[in-house]
């Protein structure tokens, strides 16, 4: 993630999803659609999408928990990348980036993500609604959501 990657437990995930990459990145990078991708309260998600710009957001929680969240965008490459920060609250900033890709008829998405613990990694690759091997989150919310 180039001059952001912070020191800590990386992972990456990717998938290729049925929608053109422009189609991906409105829906990640549009408020109202945010919530699909990661599973938060709706109308509470708030982007600023430009370098420097804030975003916030209730997450909620396969325990039934809301968890606010925020950050800022640190790098924004119209249609392809982004890259953000995360706010943990007694913790570093997490980083996180998302670069969208036509990939044989499809979107190829990958979030590249650093957490301060493997506790948090692990939470957050359990929770990634992308990673195909997880299940407690369910996509057909995304999938629907990538469909309009």
């Amino acid at each position: 993630m180039n001059a952001h990657t912070t020191t800590g437990f990386p992972y990456r995930v990717s998938r290729v999803m049925d929608a053109t990459a422009a189609r991906a990145w409105e829906a990640y990078t549009t408020a109202a659609e945010w919530q699909a991708w990661f599973g938060v309260e709706e109308g509470s998600a708030e982007l600023d999408v430009r370098v420097g710009g804030r975003w916030k957001c209730v997450l909620l929680g396969p325990d039934g928990g809301r968890y606010p969240l925020g950050g800022t965008f640190l790098e924004v490459e119209e249609g392809r990348r982004l890259v953000l920060s995360k706010a943990v609250p007694g913790a570093p900033d997490e980083v996180m980036g998302v670069t969208f890709e036509e990939a044989g008829g499809g979107v190829e998405v990958t979030i590249d993500q650093t957490n301060a613990t493997a506790e948090e990694c692990a939470r957050a690759r359990e929770g990634s609604t992308i990673d195909p091997r997880q299940s407690r989150r369910p996509r057909r919310a995304l999938t629907e959501a990538l469909k309009r």
